[in-house]
C-alpha cells in the first residue's frame, strides 16, 4: 500500500516575534523521497515539527491517502542526560510503548525493536548504554525506533549527519527499499551529493522556498561533472 501524499499549502511559521517560515508551498507525491535542503536557521526542522503538529503555523498542512499512518520520524539528535543507565533497549521502549518503563518492555516493541536495530546493524548494541553510544550509533537508534512499527510516511531529519560512511550507505538503501515499497519518505539533508543519490525530488528552503523539482534539474552541478 502506496504511503501519503503530503500537501504544504502557504504555510508560515512566527518564532519569538521572528518569521521563520513565509508562504511556503510544494507538496511531496506518494511513495516518492523527498529531500528539503537549505541553510542552518533557514526554517526545514520547523517545518517538519508543524507537520508533526508540535508547532502552531498559519496556512495548511495535509496528509492525504488511504495510508497515513503509521509515521515514523528520527529527529537529528536526542537530548537526554547522558549518566542515566538507560540501555538501547530501555530507550526504543520508552519512544515506542505507553505503558511506564518499569512495568518492562511489552514483547511486541521489544519484536519491533530487534528488527529494526537489526536492519541498522545495530542489533548487537540492544543492552548497551544508550549514552555510552557514539554519535553514529546514536543516530542508528532514532532512526530504528523511527521503524517501529514499518511506517507509511517517515520523517527524517538530517539522519545521516552524524554517521560514518557505512552507516549513510545503509540509511541510503533502508530509505530506496522502503520508498520502493510504497513508503513516502521527507528527510532533511545537508548532503547534497547524497540528495542527488536518492531522492527523486528535492525542495530548497530559506524562510520560503527557493527552488523545487528533480534534483539534476534543479541542483548545482558536483565537482567535476558537466553542467
Amino acid at each position: 500500500m502506496t504511503g501519503p501524499r503530503i500537501v504544504f499549502d502557504a504555510v508560515s511559521l512566527v518564532l519569538g516575534g521572528q518569521e521563520v517560515l513565509k508562504s511556503v508551498s510544494f507538496s511531496v507525491a506518494p511513495g516518492e523521497i523527498h529531500a528539503v535542503v537549505g541553510p542552518n536557521g533557514g526554517g526545514k526542522t520547523s517545518l517538519i515539527r508543524a507537520l508533526l503538529g508540535q508547532m502552531p503555523h498559519r496556512g495548511i498542512i495535509r496528509v492525504e491517502g488511504e495510508a497515513t499512518r503509521p509515521i515514523g520520524y528520527a529527529p537529528q539528535f536526542l537530548e537526554f542526560d547522558r549518566t542515566l543507565p538507560l540501555t538501547v533497549g530501555d530507550v526504543l521502549a520508552v519512544m515506542r510503548q505507553r505503558r511506564p518503563g518499569f512495568l518492562g518492555t511489552a514483547a511486541h516493541v521489544m519484536r519491533e525493536g530487534r528488527a529494526a536495530l537489526e536492519r541498522m546493524e545495530i542489533a548487537h548494541k540492544w543492552e548497551a548504554r544508550f549514552g555510552g553510544l557514539s554519535g553514529g550509533e546514536r543516530q542508528r537508534v532514532l532512526v530504528a525506533q523511527a521503524l517501529m512499527p514499518p511506517p507509511r510516511l517517515l520523517v527524517l531529519d538530517e539522519a545521516t549527519s552524524n554517521m560514518d560512511e557505512a552507516g549513510s550507505r545503509l540509511t541510503e538503501t533502508l530509505v530506496t527499499e522502503l520508498s520502493a515499497h510504497g513508503t513516502t519518505v521527507l528527510w532533511i539533508n545537508h548532503d547534497w551529493a547524497q540528495v542527488r543519490r536518492v531522492a527523486h525530488t528535492v525542495t530548497g528552503i530559506n524562510r520560503t522556498v527557493t527552488f523545487s523539482g528533480p534534483p539534476a534539474d534543479v541542483l548545482p552541478p558536483l565537482s567535476g561533472e558537466a553542467a
